[in-house]
C-alpha cells in the first residue's frame, strides 16, 4: 500500500494521524482530570458536612472504585473495546455519574455521629460507598481500556497513554484548587463533571467530534453557571454535630456572609447566642459582650468581639491576659486570632502595639466588616499570612508573643483531631516563636483542659523541648495556670524573675486561677480554686519540665510526647493502652469514633486490604484459563512488582504533601503544588521512558526517594524565609526529579507485560490502583506513629524492591517505544494483515 500512496498523501495522513493522537489523549487527560478534580472536591465537601477523619475515610474508599475498573476490564475485556466510541461512552457516564454521586449522596440522612446508636447509618454508609465508586470506576475504566487496547487498535503507546492520564491529572488539581478557592466545593463537582463530559466529545471519532464537543461544552458552561447562581439544589448539608449548625439553631441566627478562601469554607454568622469567652475567670460578675461568629469548615467557631477596647470590662479577668500583666504596655505579635479575641485582650490590658498574623484573608475581612471593629485601632497592624511563614521571615522582634486559641473543646476521647496536622504547635515552631522575642519578652499559648490529663500536659511539653533546644531550662522559665476549663503556658526562654513570679500568682490568686507549673511551685498552690478530684496536672507538668523523659511518655495512658514537624498532630493522643477501654465502650457511648480516629484508620485499612484481595483474585477467578497464560510465577511478578508501584508512589506523595503544608503555608496551596509537580514530572517520565533503562531508573529513584525527606528537611528553614512564589518554585524544583524518576516505572511494568501476557495489562492497571488505597491509609497510620520521614523512608524501600524486580530488556519495548504510531491512519485496525503488521513491529 505505501508503495502506491503519493508521498502529498503519505504526509496528509500522518498529519490525520497526529491529530488524532493528540484528540484521544487530550480526552484521556480531561476525564483523568476529571476524576481528581472530583476527588479533592470531596475531600472539601466531607470535611465541611461532616468532619475530617470521615471526610479521610469516604475518598479513601470511593477510590476502591478505580481501581476496580482495572479488575473489570481483566476479568470482562469487552468491557473496553471497541476503539474511541467505548472510552468516548465511558467518559461520558463518568461525567454524568460523577454529578449524580454528590446530588445522591448529599441528599442521604446520614450522620457520621449516629453511627454508635442507630444501625440504619451503616446502610447509609455503604449507600456512601457504592455510589461515590461509580465516578472513580468509569474514569478508571477509560484509562485501564487505554492502556489495554490503545497501542494494539490506534498504535499509541502505552507510555504516552499513561503520561497523559497523569499529565491530565496534575493540571485537574491545579483547576481543582482554583475553582474550590473562587467558587467552592459545589461549583468544582460541576467542573469535574463537565470535564469528563468535553473529554468524551474529544474522544469521539473525528465526523462526530465537532458537534459533541460544542455541545459538552455548552453543558459545561450551564453547570458551572447553575453552581453559582442557582446553589441551593446543590448546596452542601452539614452534620447537626457541627458549631455552624448549632449555633444557627438559636432564634434569630442568620449567616452574614459564607465564602471560600483557599478551599476553606468560611462562614460569618450573627446570634445573640454566641457567648465565647474561653479562659474567663468565674470571678467576673458581668454580662459578656454581644459577639458574631465565624466558622472555618462549618465548625472551629470564633468569636468576634462587638465591643470596643476600653468598653471591654471582661479582658482583664481572661487567662490570655496573663503575659499583657506581667509585660504592660507590650510591643504584641498575635499568631491566627480567627475573630480577633485576643486582639481585643491585648488591647484591653494596654498593649502599645499589636501586630496580627492572620492566614485566611476572609477571616479579616469578616472582622472588618463590623463598624468600630478592633482592626480600626491605630494601635493594629493586620498581616495576612501563615503563622509560621509570617514568623520565619520577619526581622522584628516582641515583647509578647501570643499564639491564640483558635480550636474548639473536643474531648479527647473523640479523636476528633487525631488526622490533623498542625504546624503551629510543633516543637519546631515553638523556637521559632521564642527566636522572635525581645529580651525578656514572653511566649504564651493556650489550650483546654481534658479529663485525664492530654492536651494540656502535650502543650507543656512542646513548650519545655523548645525551650530546651533553645539552651535555656525549662523548669525555670515555664509558668502554667489553670481555669476550670483552659490553660495558659507563658514562657520567657531566660526564666522568670522574682518579680515576675509574684506578679503572675497577684494575677491567679486574685482572679482566682490555679498554677500548674512555676519554676517554685508548691503542692497547695495546685488545686485551690477549680479543684479536680484527680489532680495530675502538676505532676505531670513537673516531670515533662525536669528533663528530657521518654519513659514518662511511653508510660502513661495517652500519647503527651512533644509535637514535631515530622510528627505534627498535636490531637492525636492515641496509645495501644487505650485499645481495651476503646473497644469496651464501642457503641455504648456517644462519641462515634470511640478514643482515636486511629481505629478509624485501622478499620478503613482492613476494609482496604480485604477489599484489595477480592479485587485482585477475582479476575484470575473467573477467567482462569485466560488469565492462566504467562505462568504463575508472570502473574505473580505482575502483583509484586505493581503493587509496590501502588504503595511506593503513596508513600512517597502523602508525606509530601504533608510536609509542603509547612512549605508553603496552606494546605490547599501544599497539596496543589505536590499532586501538580509529582503527576505532571511523572507523565513526562512516562513519555521519556524509553529512553532510560529500567533497572538502573529505577535504582536511582529508590536514592533519590531515600534522600528526598532529609533534603525537605534541610532546606525548609530557608525556604521559608522566600516570597511565595519563590516557595512554590522551590517546592516544584525539589519534587520534579522524583516525579520524573516515578514515572518510568509503571510504562517500564506494562511493556514487559506486553510482551509475554498482553491480557494481564488491565490486571496491572487495578492491581496498582487496589494497593493504592491500602498505601493511603496506611501511609497516614504509619505517618501518626512514626512520623513522615519513617513512610517516605517505606516509599524508598517499596521502589528499591521494585529495582529488584525489573528485567533487563531483550527487545524494544513496544507500545513503549512508540513505533505502533508510524499506521498511516488512526483509526481501528482490524484486517488480519494491519493486525500482523503491528505485532511485527513490536
Amino acid at each position: 500500500m505505501a508503495a502506491n500512496t503519493t508521498g502529498g498523501e503519505t504526509i496528509h495522513d500522518a498529519i490525520d494521524a497526529g491529530t488524532a493522537s493528540i484528540a484521544l489523549l487530550a480526552g484521556l487527560g480531561l476525564a483523568s482530570a476529571s476524576g481528581l478534580a472530583f476527588e479533592i472536591a470531596l475531600t472539601r465537601v466531607f470535611a465541611v458536612t461532616q468532619f475530617y477523619h470521615f471526610a479521610f475515610l469516604t475518598v479513601s474508599l470511593a477510590l476502591l472504585g478505580f481501581g476496580a475498573s482495572g479488575s473489570a476490564l481483566a476479568a470482562y475485556p469487552q468491557l473496553g473495546r471497541g476503539g474511541a466510541r467505548r472510552w468516548a461512552a465511558l467518559a461520558a457516564v463518568q461525567g454524568v455519574t460523577t454529578i449524580a454521586a454528590y446530588v445522591v449522596v448529599n441528599r442521604l440522612p446520614f450522620d457520621s455521629f449516629a453511627i454508635a446508636w442507630d444501625r440504619r447509618q451503616l446502610a447509609y454508609l455503604v449507600a456512601f460507598y457504592l455510589v461515590l465508586a461509580v465516578p472513580f470506576f468509569f474514569g478508571g475504566a477509560v484509562v485501564g481500556a487505554m492502556l489495554q487496547d490503545a497501542g494494539r487498535v490506534y498504535g499509541l503507546g502505552s507510555n504516552r497513554v499513561y503520561g497523559a492520564s497523569l499529565a491530565g491529572s496534575g493540571l485537574g488539581c491545579l483547576v481543582a484548587v482554583g475553582v474550590l478557592a473562587s467558587l467552592g466545593a459545589e461549583a468544582t463537582i460541576l467542573l469535574a463533571g463537565a470535564m469528563a463530559l468535553i473529554g468524551a466529545a474529544v474522544l469521539q471519532p473525528s465526523p462526530r467530534r465537532r458537534p459533541s464537543l460544542v455541545a459538552a461544552v455548552g453543558v459545561a458552561v450551564a453547570l458551572v453557571a447553575v453552581a453559582v447562581s442557582v446553589p441551593g439544589p446543590l448546596e452542601m448539608r452539614l452534620s447537626p454535630y457541627k458549631d455552624l449548625s448549632a449555633a444557627l439553631r438559636y432564634p434569630t441566627s442568620a449567616i452574614v456572609a459564607t465564602s471560600w478562601d483557599g478551599g476553606t469554607r468560611i462562614d460569618h454568622l450573627e446570634s445573640e447566642g454566641i457567648r465565647s469567652l474561653p479562659g474567663l475567670s468565674l470571678t467576673y460578675t458581668g454580662v459578656p459582650p454581644p459577639q458574631d461568629g465565624i466558622t472555618f469548615d462549618g465548625d472551629d467557631l470564633s468569636p468576634i468581639p462587638l465591643v470596643r477596647p476600653e468598653d471591654a470590662a471582661f479582658a482583664t479577668s481572661m487567662l490570655a491576659a496573663a503575659p499583657f500583666v506581667l509585660r504592660p504596655g507590650a510591643d504584641a505579635l498575635v499568631l491566627e486570632p480567627r475573630g480577633g479575641l485576643d486582639v481585643l485582650v491585648a488591647l484591653a490590658n494596654g498593649a502599645d502595639t499589636v501586630t496580627v498574623a492572620e492566614p485566611y484573608r476572609d477571616a479579616i475581612a469578616a472582622v472588618r466588616r463590623r463598624a468600630g471593629n478592633i482592626y480600626d485601632d491605630s494601635r493594629v497592624r493586620v498581616v495576612a499570612a501563615d503563622t509560621r511563614t509570617f514568623v520565619e521571615r520577619t526581622e522584628e522582634h516582641f515583647d509578647v508573643v501570643d499564639l491564640a486559641l483558635t480550636a474548639p473543646y473536643r474531648p479527647v476521647a473523640s479523636g476528633a483531631y487525631s488526622l490533623g496536622e498542625d504546624y503551629r504547635m510543633t516543637v519546631e515552631a515553638f523556637e521559632a516563636y521564642l527566636g522572635v522575642l525581645r529580651p525578656g519578652g514572653l511566649l504564651a499559648a493556650a489550650r483546654w483542659v481534658q479529663v485525664p490529663p492530654s492536651e494540656e500536659t502535650r502543650l507543656i511539653a512542646t513548650a519545655a523541648e523548645a525551650v530546651r533546644r533553645s539552651g535555656g531550662d525549662p523548669a525555670a522559665a515555664i509558668v502554667a495556670l489553670r481555669s476550670y476549663r483552659n490553660v495558659i503556658v507563658v514562657v520567657r526562654p531566660g526564666g522568670f524573675a522574682a518579680g515576675d513570679l509574684m506578679t503572675i500568682r497577684d494575677f491567679a490568686g486574685r482572679l482566682r486561677f490555679d498554677l500548674v507549673a512555676a519554676p517554685d511551685l508548691t503542692p497547695d498552690e495546685t488545686n485551690r480554686f477549680n479543684a479536680v478530684p484527680d489532680e495530675r496536672y502538676s505532676a505531670l507538668a513537673a516531670a515533662a519540665l525536669s528533663s528530657p523523659n521518654p519513659d514518662l511518655y511511653a508510660a502513661y495512658a495517652f500519647d503527651i510526647a512533644p509535637a514535631t514537624d515530622d510528627r505534627p498532630f498535636f490531637g492525636h493522643f492515641f496509645t495501644w493502652a487505650q485499645a481495651a477501654d476503646v473497644l469496651a465502650t464501642l457503641g455504648h457511648t456517644w462519641q462515634p469514633f470511640g478514643g482515636a480516629g486511629y481505629f478509624v484508620l485501622l478499620a478503613l485499612l482492613a476494609l482496604a486490604v480485604l477489599a484489595a484481595v477480592v479485587l485482585i483474585l477475582a479476575p484470575l477467578a473467573l477467567h482462569r484459563r485466560r488469565t492462566g497464560r504467562g505462568g504463575a510465577g508472570l502473574r505473580w511478578w505482575t502483583v509484586g512488582y505493581f503493587s509496590l508501584l501502588g504503595a511506593g508512589f503513596l508513600f512517597v506523595e502523602i508525606p509530601l504533601v504533608q510536609r509542603y503544608i509547612l512549605l508553603l503555608g496552606r494546605p490547599a496551596s501544599a497539596f496543589a503544588v505536590v499532586l501538580f509537580a509529582v503527576l505532571v514530572a511523572s507523565g513526562i517520565g512516562s513519555l521519556v521512558s524509553p529512553r532510560i533503562p529500567w533497572r538502573r531508573g529505577a535504582m536511582l529513584l529508590a536514592v533519590v526517594a531515600l534522600v528526598c525527606p532529609f533534603v525537605v528537611t534541610w532546606v525548609t528553614p530557608a525556604v521559608l524565609q522566600l516570597p511565595a512564589a519563590a516557595r512554590v518554585a522551590a517546592g516544584v524544583a525539589l519534587i520534579a526529579p522524583l516525579g520524573l524518576l516515578m514515572g518510568i516505572m509503571f510504562p517500564w511494568g506494562l511493556a514487559y507485560l506486553e510482551r509475554r501476557a498482553d491480557h494481564l495489562v488491565a490486571w496491572a492497571w487495578g492491581i496498582n490502583g487496589t494497593v493504592s488505597v491500602i498505601a493511603a491509609v496506611a501511609a497516614a497510620v504509619l505517618a501518626l506513629s512514626f512520623g513522615f520521614t519513617a513512610v517516605l523512608v517505606l516509599g524508598a524501600a517499596c521502589y528499591g524492591a521494585a529495582a529488584a524486580l525489573a528485567r533487563p530488556p531483550q527487545s524494544s519495548p513496544a507500545r513503549v517505544s512508540g513505533t505502533n504510531a508510524t499506521c498511516s491512519r488512526l483509526s481501528p485496525i482490524t484486517s488480519p494483515l494491519a493486525s500482523s503488521v503491528n505485532r511485527h513491529s513490536v
